[in-house]
């Protein structure tokens, strides 16, 4: 019994490694290098900090599901761009014709440009929201959550719309 359990792992560990390598992300190659420029907020609404945070975001998730590394100048892949959009608008109304839920939405336009493959290069606007009550302010923790929320979101649409074919 004892034998048959350590060949269903040899034969199992050999057939996964046979089918090459697989990445839960989707991305199974990657570039060995990639830069992500500052995105500037240009965006009528400015809320402070956000261009950094959101900078960061991306180099973070880029790092964390890929081997590429992190470079400021040279990168295979490059990616730079602005966030064009901070607006809160309310989404629903009452019986009374007041807001129930206010609707955060930011938009950022990713110039995304390949070294390797110039038909690779890709310019696209990346936006999605968050919604939150009306009488709630959005401050403090809230604030943090619905960064939290659309970053993760919006880097991770970039990546699969820029990554996922190499």
């Amino acid at each position: 019994m004892r034998l048959l359990k350590y060949i269903s792992i040899l034969f199992l560990s050999l057939a996964l490694t046979g089918c090459g390598i697989y990445s839960f992300t989707g991305l199974t190659e990657t570039p060995e290098s990639f830069q992500v420029n500052f995105f500037q907020n240009n965006a009528d609404l400015v809320e402070p900090g956000l261009d950094i945070d959101f900078t960061n975001a991306l180099q973070d998730l880029i790092q964390n599901q890929t081997s590429a590394q992190l470079v400021t100048s040279g990168g295979e892949v490059i990616y730079e761009g602005e966030i064009v959009e901070y607006r809160i608008a309310p989404m629903t109304a009452t019986s009374d014709n007041k807001a129930a839920q206010n609707r955060l939405t930011v938009s950022v336009n990713v110039r995304y440009i390949n070294t390797l493959d110039e038909e690779k290069d890709l310019e696209q606007r990346f936006s999605f929201f968050y919604d939150y009550g009306a009488n709630e302010q959005l401050v403090g923790g809230l604030k943090d959550e619905a960064h939290e929320v659309i970053f993760e979101r919006l880097t991770q649409d970039i990546i699969n719309a820029t990554l996922a074919d190499w």
